[in-house]
Order: C-alpha cells, then sequence, then structure tokens
C-alpha cells in the first residue's frame, strides 16, 4: 500500500514539474514576443498616418510614404493566391480522397512534408532559374507571385489534407450508401465540414508569403519605382523587400529609422490581420455548419 502511495506520489511530482517547465517556457516565449512587439508599435505608431499610407517614397526615401510597398504586397500575395489556393486544395482532395495507399502516395507525402521545411531563400533561386530565366517572365510581379506559390503550396496541401482527415468517415460512407457518387460524397458530405480548416490553413499560409522577403528578392522586388505595377510583367515595391532595405542597406539607416519601424508596424498589422480573417472565417462557418 505505502509503495503505491509513494509511487503516485512520484507521477504527481514529475506532472507538476512537467506542467512548471511547460509555464515557464510559454512566459520565456511570451515575453520575448512581447518586448518585441513593444518596441515596434512603441517607436512606428508615431509614423503611420493617413499620408505615410498613401504617399509613394521621397528624397532619396528618407521622406514620404508607403503606399506603392503596400499595393505591391497586394498584387503579389493575390497572384501567391490565385496560384496557391486551387492547386493545393485540388491536390489534397486527390490525395486524401481518390489515390490508394501505396508506397508512391506515401512517397509524394513525405516530399511534400519536406518540401515545407525548404529554406525560402532556396525557392527565390527556383524561382529565378524557372520563371524568370526558363520561362522568360523577368523579374515582375507574376515571377515573384508564381515563386511564393509554390513556396506555400505544400503548407496549403498540408492543411486541407489534416482538414480532410479529420471528417468522419461515416460520413463518407452514408453518402455512399444512398447512391451518390463519389464527387457528390466530397461535395456535399466531405467539404462542407473540411472547409474551415482548409481555408485556415491556406490564409495562414498566405500571411506568411506577404512577409517573405527571400523569394520576392530575386524575381521581383525593386528597391524604388516611381510608379505603381501597370500588369503583372512589372516590377513592383514590397513591404518585406522595402523594410528589409531601410533596416540594412540605407545610406542612412538612422536617418530612415523611424520609416522603417512604420513600414514593419503596417507588415505586422496586414500579417495580422490575414490571421484575424481566418480566425473569423473559422468560426463563422463551424458556427453555420452547428446551425
Amino acid at each position: 500500500m505505502m509503495t503505491i502511495y509513494r509511487s503516485r506520489r512520484s507521477k504527481k511530482i514529475e506532472q507538476d514539474i512537467g506542467f512548471m517547465v511547460l509555464r515557464a517556457c510559454m512566459g520565456i516565449v511570451g515575453l520575448v514576443l512581447f518586448i518585441i512587439l513593444w518596441d515596434i508599435v512603441t517607436k512606428g505608431m508615431g509614423k503611420v498616418s493617413w499620408t505615410f499610407l498613401t504617399q509613394p517614397p521621397r528624397n532619396g526615401m528618407t521622406e514620404g510614404g508607403i503606399y506603392p510597398a503596400i499595393v505591391g504586397t497586394f498584387f503579389v500575395t493575390l497572384i501567391t493566391a490565385i496560384m496557391a489556393v486551387p492547386l493545393g486544395m485540388g491536390c489534397a482532395i486527390y490525395l486524401n480522397e481518390y489515390a490508394r495507399d501505396s508506397k508512391l502516395t506515401r512517397l509524394i507525402r513525405m516530399s511534400i512534408r519536406n518540401l515545407s521545411g525548404v529554406p525560402s531563400i532556396v525557392y527565390g533561386l527556383f524561382g529565378v532559374v524557372l520563371f524568370v530565366q526558363f520561362m522568360d517572365l523577368g523579374t515582375c510581379v507574376l515571377a515573384s507571385g508564381l515563386t511564393l506559390g509554390l513556396m506555400t503550396l505544400p503548407l496549403t496541401i498540408t492543411a486541407s489534407e489534416e482538414a480532410l482527415k479529420n471528417v468522419p468517415q461515416g460520413y463518407r460512407d452514408g453518402s455512399l450508401a444512398l447512391g451518390a457518387n463519389k464527387w457528390q460524397m466530397i461535395r456535399t458530405n466531405v467539404l462542407p465540414y473540411s472547409i474551415p480548416g482548409m481555408l485556415t490553413g491556406t490564409i495562414l499560409g498566405l500571411s506568411r508569403a506577404a512577409g517573405e522577403t527571400a523569394p520576392i528578392l530575386f524575381t521581383g522586388a525593386a528597391f524604388f519605382l516611381p510608379f505603381l505595377p501597370r500588369s503583372p510583367f512589372d516590377q513592383f515595391m514590397a513591404l518585406p523587400y522595402h523594410l528589409y532595405v531601410m533596416a540594412t542597406q540605407h545610406h542612412d539607416i538612422t536617418g530612415v529609422r523611424p520609416i522603417a519601424y512604420g513600414t514593419a508596424l503596417v507588415l505586422i498589422l496586414l500579417v495580422f490581420g490575414m490571421n484575424l480573417i481566418a480566425i473569423i472565417m473559422r468560426y463563422h462557418l463551424r458556427k453555420l455548419k452547428r446551425d
């Protein structure tokens, strides 16, 4: 009896120590994140204004705003979504609903998981070879959007497939038992329940793409342009590249530091807004299905 009591007490102590370690890790991460956000918000808030958001840079990027960078980021993210969303979701539906569980399928899934961890600079170099040189698109919005689309594709496929796997098998069996064909079963009994998870993963992938610098560095982003992109084949300014230049490459880094902080704050708000949209869409779609 005493041995059982000591064993339970020992497990309770181990559990308490484990929770303390996890809370300490969470606290350290939260503290570091808070310090970074506090530094950016306090130093960037004074710079962000309507003029800053709606005017182009002037006087060697030492004055003016970031309007061309905001527009360029919007266009390249839009092309990324057009590239990654239909291909990623379609691939996930095929892998989860149609493909047989074979060595080839497992190899494809493993390759997709590995591609998710490839550094973004590698995608940038691949985009230069494939889109800029081989397809002769040149450095432009289209080449950057397609490169970011390739980078986002593995994440979209993985998130969409996981959302499809969470739909109970009984939903599929019930629909097929009532005489529906494969596509009717997917369209009416699988997609309505998996689409919140698929959209959430997709938007999170797009928000990551919107903040990437390396892939657009070689494929289309420019240091400064006095005009907005008029077609998908024009170069463009983008918020992450603009921030990179202002923080590391500008001839007067100290003088333009407030602009860099303002740009960082706008970029964080943009990414946060996209994540917030994903959360709201997921909440409303789940609520709609419950009703």
